[in-house]
């Protein structure tokens, strides 16, 4: 491999990573997150498939309290392996989780 291809096989690497950390305010970075940049949402389940959040939870995750928080993270294993296992509930009953 050439040394122009390493150079540029880096660089594309870090770009996405470059990205979204100016994308999040500092109260987002200071938060404990699931957030493992995979935000790609569900269309049945409306869940991010990357961390398991509705988007109404994505959205208000820095402004909720560290209980909510805690509680919702409580939730997001068995979200996401509902998810894998292809057990797609409607978007409406994650709200009451």
């Amino acid at each position: 491999m050439t040394a122009e291809r390493i150079a540029f096989a880096y660089a594309i690497s870090i770009v996405p990573a470059i990205f979204i950390e100016t994308c999040m305010t500092n109260a987002e970075i200071a938060i404990e997150s699931p957030c493992n940049r995979v935000c790609v949402m569900h269309p049945a389940a409306q869940l991010c498939i990357g961390c398991g959040r509705t988007l109404d939870e994505i959205g208000r995750w820095s402004e909720l309290g560290a209980a909510e928080r805690s509680g919702i993270m409580a939730q997001l294993g068995s979200r996401l392996a509902a998810l894998r296992a292809g057990n797609v509930a409607p978007a409406a009953t994650h709200e009451a989780d």
